[in-house]
């Protein structure tokens, strides 16, 4: 595996074998955690046991991306996210902390406040992401969907997925180094703007994405495509979970995204152990 190290805000974090990032969301809403972590001694104990589990990053969400969930003003999500993050940078300096979000002022608000990644769901809509990315030395993760907030979730037809999502990523990818941004991580968005054979195509051949020399984001956490593995709801689709994350290390993913570190790292374990028999 090739060897990337991110400036992310000052702070150097090297990647050479795949790592996790915990999810942490302080929604009201989330499909799976909506309302668990909005207590503060609450939220940092998870947070603590997160990075005790093994996670690498934090990422904070202030905004549910579920289906059919209801748009929330950029006010609202400052007032979620960012006194959290400001609790979690004093109680945790050392731990990377990423900002779910696609709006740069809420980014920027967050950065300033201890963040130090970008995870930006559309990719730069928003015309002054990169700006604030590249100002800032923040990594930004690009995921791929079509359409806008409302619409994300709607299925897409494609003639070849893997050129479109391709071509997608290279667009945006020059348009990020152009405005500055260093280091691009690029999430392919299984669940929005695909149908659930669409994710399964893209979770097999992930490894056309290394072409584009970026490391490589999947966040399959219990998601509803997995009901195919044996996972009806989202509480219990934690095995699926981990099936499907030992597929994408398989096929080259860098960075686990999930709710359950503890576990993710023991399907990296694996997975390691595996490779150097």
């Amino acid at each position: 595996m090739k060897i990337f190290t991110l400036n992310c805000n000052g702070k150097l974090l090297t990647i050479s074998t795949p790592v996790v990032m915990g999810i942490l969301n302080v929604t009201p809403d989330s499909f799976y955690d909506g309302d668990k972590y909005t207590d503060e001694r609450t939220m940092l104990l998870y947070v603590e046991k997160m990075l005790n589990d093994g996670a690498a990053i934090i990422d904070i969400g202030g905004v549910s991306t579920r289906p059919g969930a209801e748009s929330v003003s950029e006010e609202e999500e400052l007032k979620r996210v960012i006194n959290p993050i400001k609790r979690i940078h004093q109680s945790f300096p050392d731990a990377i902390l990423s900002i779910d979000s696609f709006r740069s002022r809420v980014a920027e608000e967050a950065i300033q406040n201890g963040v130090a990644i970008i995870n930006d769901i559309s990719a730069g809509e928003d015309a002054n992401m990169f700006n604030i990315a590249a100002k800032y030395s923040c990594p930004v993760i690009l995921m791929h969907r079509v359409g806008n907030f409302e619409t994300m979730h709607q299925k897409i037809s494609a003639g070849n997925i893997l050129v479109d999502i391709l071509d997608y990523f290279i667009q945006k990818i020059k348009v990020a180094t152009e405005a500055g941004v260093k280091d691009v991580i690029t999430d392919v968005g299984f669940g929005f703007s695909k149908t659930i054979e669409q994710n399964f195509y893209l979770l097999e051949h992930l490894e056309i994405f290394k072409q584009l020399n970026k490391l490589l984001l999947v966040g399959l956490s219990r998601k509803s495509m997995l009901k195919k593995l044996g996972g009806t709801t989202p509480d219990d689709a934690l095995h699926a979970t981990n099936v499907a994350n030992t597929m994408a290390l398989n096929h080259g993913a860098n960075i686990l995204r999930v709710h359950d570190v503890k576990e993710a790292m023991e399907c990296i374990k694996i997975y390691e152990g595996e490779r150097i028999v």
